[in-house]
């Protein structure tokens, strides 16, 4: 049952992030500099910015720790969904990889 949690977990940090991103690309011409550039607009956004960057380094730095020893290959996805979508979907997509019988 918590397997499957995550899993879901794992979609609605895919999904829900990304709507605000498509509505702020959409409504300032597709330009991801412009997004970018929004991360660091203030301070708040600045300090939120680098807890996720922070985050996602020590994920990825778990990720890769465990997979060496466990061996389960297929929880290396979780990397690219770290920094392609976010934390939000890496992490309980790592946690869903990792709570499967290896």
């Amino acid at each position: 049952m918590l397997r499957w949690l995550w899993l879901a977990m794992a979609l609605w940090g895919a999904v829900h992030p990304m709507y605000y991103f498509v509505s702020f690309l959409a409504g300032n011409g597709w330009n991801l500099g412009v997004l970018i550039d929004a991360w660091y607009v203030n301070d708040s956004t600045r300090g939120l910015t680098w807890d996720l960057t922070i985050a996602a380094l020590a994920l990825t730095i778990w990720i890769v720790a465990e997979v060496a020893v466990r061996r389960n290959w297929a929880a290396l996805l979780a990397i690219p969904a770290t920094f392609c979508i976010g934390v939000s979907c890496g992490l309980p997509l790592y946690l869903w990889f990792r709570s499967r019988p290896v």
